[in-house]
């Protein structure tokens, strides 16, 4: 009997490129593959140090000189929302939200594309096509799950209205990515994944929710400092922010 090879990850370094959050600002990226039965342990491992997966590629910033990345995870259990967050759990208590295989659909990419097309037209994933999405949501070697949130119907499945592609960890769980429908504003369904994310991961009796990584004076990233409390990830480990 034989077992899987226990050699060390192999690491590599990016090529300088503009930054996505800093204009002005380059970016490089340390990463390693995620593949074989020891993915999910390995991402674990990587996770808790501050990388974030995308398919089979866990990366972290690598910056020559800039730290502005900052990883960051709610506390679930002490988590309490505040008077702006209860109104939007009020505002999408119509919703169902269900949980299933990483498994990618023509429902789910027509409202990514509707996503993109309203929102990042000019990013990087614009001109992604429907075997590019399935790949983003299949092509995992660790435990990948996919939260689907409908509006609850009388009879059978109601409309979709946001997708969530949802690692689950041995310590809680990490929002790889979502999108949800642009033309409703008064939800404020991204803030809601998080919200229902952290209940989700309470009921697990998971510690954490990963949301990836915060910049300070990022307007993107802005939103993510609104989750209290929560740990951020620095040079001394993870320190507790309230």
């Amino acid at each position: 009997m034989t077992s899987e090879p226990r050699d060390p990850p192999q690491f590599y370094l990016t090529s300088p490129a503009p930054c996505p959050y800093l204009p002005g600002k380059e970016e490089r990226k340390v990463f390693t593959h995620l593949v074989g039965r020891r993915a999910a342990h390995l991402n674990d491992a990587l996770t808790h140090s501050g990388f974030r997966r995308s398919q089979t590629i866990a990366y972290r910033p690598a910056c020559d000189q800039c730290k502005a990345c900052v990883s960051v995870r709610i506390v679930c259990d002490e988590f309490h929302p505040g008077r702006t967050q209860r109104r939007i759990l009020a505002r999408n208590s119509d919703l169902a939200a269900t949980i299933g295989p990483a498994r990618a659909d023509a429902e789910q990419f027509a409202l990514f594309r509707a996503y993109l097309d309203s929102r990042h037209s000019d990013g990087g994933m614009a001109d992604m096509a429907m075997l590019d999405y399935a790949m983003m949501i299949e092509d995992s070697h660790v435990d990948s799950r996919l939260v689907v949130y409908r509006r609850n119907a009388e009879s059978g499945p109601g409309p979709l209205l946001g997708v969530c592609l949802t690692d689950v960890l041995e310590d809680g769980l990490s929002m790889v990515y979502s999108f949800y429908v642009p033309d409703e504003p008064r939800r404020s369904l991204g803030a809601y994944m998080i919200l229902e994310h952290i209940e989700r991961a309470r009921a697990l009796g998971l510690p954490h929710l990963y949301l990836g990584y915060w910049v300070a004076g990022s307007k993107k990233m802005g939103y993510k400092a609104q989750y209290l409390p929560q740990e951020r990830l620095g040079s001394e480990g993870w320190k507790r922010v309230d």
